[in-house]
């Protein structure tokens, strides 16, 4: 595996997915990340506060 540049869905920004995060999320049977780690941090919160 390589690293991948992924952009965010909710914000624009490009993050690099790792080949060792890669190789964890295929472990997991996470699939990809569609947000960068800000991005995904908020969107926890936000849905923790409902």
């Amino acid at each position: 595996m390589q690293d991948k540049e992924i952009s965010c869905k909710d914000c624009g920004k490009t993050f690099t997915f790792t080949a060792r995060d890669q190789e964890f999320y295929t472990s997991k049977g996470f699939t990809e990340p569609k947000r960068c780690k800000e991005c995904r941090v908020k969107a926890k919160s936000l849905k923790e506060s409902r």
